[in-house]
């Protein structure tokens, strides 16, 4: 998916403007939940999302939604990732 199309999606579908994200190889979030709706592209590397029993990899140009209270772990690949996120207020 191309960014600035992502991105436009973003201001049409109510999220924030997007905040850039790195994180480091083998870097690992415990289950948790944000309050909030959760868009991501991401650009470079792997994100690993475990939720609800499953497992997805996510690599560059892919995109996903996590819908506010649901609980999820993250994990990243051997580059690590960078990603853009957008969030948006539940409801």
């Amino acid at each position: 998916m191309d960014r600035t199309d992502w991105e436009a999606g973003l201001a049409r579908d109510g999220f924030a403007a997007a905040l850039d994200r790195r994180m480091e190889a083998g870097q690992a979030v415990p289950e948790h939940s944000h309050p909030f709706d959760a868009r991501l592209l991401i650009l470079d590397g792997e994100f690993i999302l475990t939720c609800q029993g499953e497992t997805r990899r996510y690599g560059p140009g892919e995109s996903f939604e996590l819908a506010a209270n649901i609980r999820h772990a993250e994990a990243f690949g051997p580059a690590g990732a960078t990603y853009l996120v957008g969030r948006r207020a539940p409801g």
